[in-house]
Parts: C-alpha cells; structure tokens; sequence
C-alpha cells in the first residue's frame, strides 16, 4: 500500500524546523517539509500559494499548516485535490481574528511594526523580558529562519488583509485553549489542545503525534465528533 503524504508548512518566518519532533508511522506516512520563499513583487497571497503549490509532489495530499501556515495552506487547496487540509494554532477565516488584528486592519498600524527588530531576534535577547519572555526568544532565534524584511513586511500584511470570511468546514482545526495569538474564545469549531499555547507545535508535539495519525485516517464524520 503506498504511503500517504503529508505535507508540514512552518508559522510565519519560521524554519520546518519546527516540526523537528513531528513522528507519524513511517509505514503509513510518508512527511514532506515545505519552507517560505521570498515573495516576488507585489505578488498576491494566491498566487504565492499557486507558486507553493507547484512544490507538492504527490497526488491528493494531506496538507498540515501551523499559524499563517495554515492561513496559506488553505489557499494552495483551491488548487490542488487534497486528502485532508489541517490547521494548528490558526484561524480558518478573518472573522476569527482577535480585536487587535482588525482593528490593525482598520488603522493599518501593522504598517508601523519595525520589521527590523522583529528580524534582529539577538538584539532582542540583549534586554532582559523575564524568563519566560526570554525563554521564547531563544525558541524564535532557533526556529525563525526568514529574516528578510521584504518577506516579513509582505506576510505580516497578508495575515491581516485575508479576506476568507467564510470558513470552509472541511478543514480540521487543532487549536490550544491557552493560544495567545488567536485566543480560542474567537475560533468557531476546532478540536481542543488542553493547555496548548501559539507555540504548541514544540511543547505539545507528544500530543500531535498521538493524535494526528487518527485525524488523517478518520472520515469525515468521525472527525467532526471530535469538534
């Protein structure tokens, strides 16, 4: 029987690294890492997912997207016949964004974030956050592998501008109940992580490897049990 593919996407900026504990049974799975590419100019976040796409290699893929991963895996599926599209720790539209994110939207001060501080992870760690501020930051240094600022300008403003308003139901969410970044009060239907943060994907990875195996496998009436 041949192996089903499953296709990892890092969060924003960071490396496939991330998933560097990720274990499926490799008499079933077959992994494949994807990275972020410098986005060409002024290219849309379609057609850099339809650029991404062309990196699949395999036919009816699963695609498993972390953060704005799983925003831009969303959009590679309305190129591609998939198996199953999974999130983790991401939104499946805008209308679950947290009040901050729309109001940037509104007043566009994401366009005001010095990027160049945010590429410059070292610098941060010069200053003392408090442990677990500076624990994370040495997470970020380890794992965030695009430092460009034209690549972090472009993808801090396609989280924002995503116009999905309708979730597609056939996306499995995963989500943890103590994620930061897209507080679980706003997301609509997901299957729950107990004490999952944004990060989970490194804290929580024994979680997904138990986990994730049965969520590709389960049809579609199985999993909705789950949400």
């Amino acid at each position: 029987m041949s192996k089903i593919p499953v296709y990892l996407m890092p969060g924003l900026a960071s490396s496939a690294a991330i998933f560097e504990r990720m274990a499926l049974p490799k008499d079933t799975f077959e992994i494949v890492l994807l990275e972020w590419e410098i986005p060409l100019a002024n290219e849309s976040l379609t057609d850099y997912a339809k650029r991404i796409t062309e990196k699949i290699k395999h036919k009816n893929p699963v695609l498993i997207g972390v953060s704005f991963g799983g925003i831009l895996v969303q959009e590679m599926a309305k190129f591609i016949e998939t198996r199953k599209v999974i999130i983790i720790s991401s939104v499946r539209s805008n209308l679950e964004f947290p009040r901050r994110l729309k109001i940037a939207k509104t007043t566009k001060a994401y366009k005001l974030i010095p990027m160049s501080l945010i590429a410059n992870i070292e610098s941060l760690a010069k200053f003392s956050f408090g442990e677990k501020v500076n624990q994370r930051l040495k997470l970020y240094e380890k794992f965030l592998s695009v430092r460009d600022i034209g690549y972090l300008n472009w993808a801090v403003e396609q989280v924002v501008l995503w116009n999905r308003t309708i979730i597609d139901e056939n996306v499995i969410h995963i989500h943890g109940d103590a994620d930061d970044v897209f507080p679980l009060k706003n997301i609509k239907k997901c299957i729950v992580v107990k004490g999952g943060t944004h990060i989970m994907i490194l804290n929580k990875y024994k979680w997904l490897n138990e986990n994730l195996p049965s969520i590709i496998l389960e049809t579609k009436k199985e999993t909705s049990k789950l949400l």
